[in-house]
């Protein structure tokens, strides 16, 4: 059993307690969230994108994160868990905690986080100077949407239609990969894919 929470927390603090913790937990300005379990098909689909990512970036620079990596956001006072990440920056290499200069973010959507990962998580995400793209997944319905920086820093987005959800493709520019719908949802088919008939 994990040691009680502190009434005041600050990042150091935080990453002090955690380790002691059984569970996972999300740091957001000295608050404490604990981070629930994920449906069988949320799980599928991150490692889908994350072995993809993985097997896209063997031997370069690039390294892909899965969500027990934590990420610092140090202008929100926070620490994350994305779904998936990839860093190709050198001191992140040497942060063993957590990393803190992605340039790609991937969220797998479920009802009790969307809200958060639409609105106030994206908005800390934004403010991280490396990150060039963010990538947000639902699972029931099968839409995509990407958003990534312009030359300008403006955040433009991208929507694939959840109808074509196996078929469509997502160009995922910050790493250079043209990512499959069949790839992210392989052996976790939306709702609105029609049933299969029978032979």
């Amino acid at each position: 059993m994990g040691n009680p929470q502190p009434a005041q927390m600050d990042a150091d603090a935080f990453l002090a307690w955690e380790a002691e913790q059984p569970e996972k937990h999300e740091f957001v300005a000295g608050e404490v969230f604990a981070m629930g379990g994920a449906s069988d098909r949320h799980v599928t689909i991150s490692l889908n994108v994350a072995s993809a990512l993985r097997e896209y970036l063997r031997g370069g620079p690039c390294r892909t994160f899965i969500a027990d990596m934590k990420l610092r956001v140090e202008a929100a006072d926070a620490f994350f868990y994305p779904d998936v990440m990839v860093t190709c920056d050198p001191q992140d290499r040497g942060r063993e905690q957590y990393k803190q200069a992605p340039l790609l973010v991937v969220e797998v959507l479920s009802p009790s986080t969307e809200a958060f990962d639409r609105g106030a998580k994206f908005a800390a995400y934004r403010s991280l100077a490396s990150l060039q793209e963010y990538l947000m997944i639902d699972p029931a319905s099968g839409a995509v949407e990407l958003y990534r920086r312009d030359p300008e820093g403006h955040w433009v987005l991208y929507t694939h239609d959840p109808r074509d959800s196996m078929e469509d493709t997502v160009e995922l520019r910050s790493v250079g990969l043209t990512l499959e719908g069949g790839r992210i949802f392989e052996d976790a088919p939306p709702d609105t894919e029609p049933p299969m008939s029978e032979a």
